[in-house]
């Protein structure tokens, strides 16, 4: 394929891209029948700052406008969670896990299922809670159902378009629709925050330093995400016919933060789910109902604590699922590489184990820090969960992961092209 025919295939990619995005973003408007919107919306300008504030940042908006894809991506990534932790400790789950592809399709269809109650079951918390806050029209079993159906295919619909966005796109698509939910309400924070000012609420250099803080956070996610861990590696000499090759000396790079943004996404996907629960149910409720969703605002120690911890959990996780120390081991030692001073092998394995184990607790908590630090300050503030470092976070690691994907799919092809233009090259 010529060159300038894989440059049409990456507009493709990206014209696919942008239209699943604009009908995400279209999306996020349907709303759910039967909701009195000015109401709600009142209701969400004076209860800000609570974990409803970073179910609507992550949902694009859809929250507060009780959408049909107000429960965003979340069920989705919830299920795929609870079957990865069970493809490790159920034993035929973890025989499919090891069929390679065709076990990881039929792992992917079980998720998918999965995502069904799981939707249902906060789609239910979220109708009852509606009728709690006495913004629904007319409260009954028949909104609920009909809240039920319509968030449910909002849900799976959303989740259809992230698989799309993988297959047929650019990039991850979980990542890149939950990074389109959090750019879109950018601009109404950024109004929002210079309105406090205009009325006096926040002082100018209030505003100042939590754009120069956000600044920093920026320029700390940037540096630490380029950052690598280059292991030397040497290669041993060895003679093929008269010549003596090898000798030469390589890096094994090795990111200082190896699980990307995941095991943030992961840590708040588990939190949100029984607090999104509780935090609807609760109005109108019971008083102990109140009491454990006042324990789980954000804010409090107990969710500081629960995060945090949910975090480490998931950094160390997702390590595990994505890099093998043992097949870079093997990779070493079958193309004769080897690191000074260790020998091939075991040696190898263990070396390479305590580095990523190393750069794993590092990693884990640097986005401990960057997610919490700034909730910390700006909860004492009431200022929008849009500034905090979870949200940065996702921006920038979603964009540079994007940008390293076109200039991955650019330099593959331009290689395969120089490969068929090689003198010597079978052409037809």
């Amino acid at each position: 394929m010529a060159l300038g025919d894989k440059l049409s295939d990456l507009k493709s990619r990206l014209a696919f891209l942008l239209g699943a995005l604009v009908v995400f973003r279209i999306g996020s408007h349907v709303p759910v029948p039967g909701v009195d919107y000015d109401s709600l919306r009142s209701v969400f300008a004076e209860g800000s700052s609570g974990i409803l504030d970073y179910l609507n940042l992550f949902s694009g908006g859809a929250l507060s406008r009780a959408s049909v894809m107000a429960l965003g991506i979340f069920p989705y990534i919830t299920a795929s969670i609870i079957m990865m932790l069970a493809s490790y400790s159920i034993p035929w789950l973890e025989e499919l896990r090891k069929e390679g592809e065709q076990g990881r399709r039929r792992i992917n269809q079980y998720t998918r299922l999965f995502t069904v109650p799981l939707a249902l079951f906060q789609s239910y918390g979220f109708a009852v809670g509606l009728e709690g806050l006495e913004v629904v029209e007319t409260p009954g079993a028949a909104f609920r159902l009909t809240a039920m159906i319509g968030m449910l295919g909002g849900s799976m619909f959303l989740m259809w378009i992230g698989e799309q966005i993988t297959e047929r796109g650019i990039g991850n698509g979980i990542s890149l629709l939950i990074f389109a939910s959090i750019v879109s309400g950018l601009p109404v924070a950024v109004g929002q925050l210079f309105e406090q000012v205009r009325l006096g609420t926040y002082g100018p250099f209030t505003v100042i330093g939590t754009l120069l803080f956000v600044a920093g956070i920026l320029a700390v996610v940037v540096f630490v995400e380029r950052g690598q861990r280059r292991v030397l590696i040497n290669y041993a000499k060895r003679q093929v016919g008269n010549r003596m090759v090898g000798g030469q000396a390589s890096y094994l790079p090795l990111k200082v933060n190896m699980g990307g943004v995941m095991p943030a996404i992961f840590a708040y996907a588990i939190i949100t789910f029984p607090t999104t629960i509780l935090a609807f149910s609760s109005a109108g409720g019971s008083e102990w109902l109140r009491d454990l969703s006042a324990y789980l605002q954000r804010g409090t120690p107990l969710y500081f604590l629960m995060l945090a911890a949910t975090i480490f959990f998931f950094a160390f996780f997702f390590v595990s699922l994505v890099y093998n120390a043992r097949e870079n081991a093997d990779m070493l030692r079958k193309s004769g590489a080897f690191i000074p001073g260790i020998r091939p092998g075991e040696q190898t394995l263990s070396h390479l184990e305590k580095i990523v184990s190393r750069l794993t607790l590092i990693g884990a908590v640097y986005i401990t820090v960057i997610c919490l630090v700034p909730e910390v300050l700006f909860s004492q503030l009431s200022i929008a969960a849009i500034f905090g470092g979870t949200s940065v976070l996702i921006m920038v690691v979603v964009s540079i992961d994007f940008m390293e994907q076109i200039q991955h799919y650019l330099l593959t092809h331009q290689y395969g092209n120089l490969l068929k233009n090689a003198p010597g090259a079978n052409k037809k």
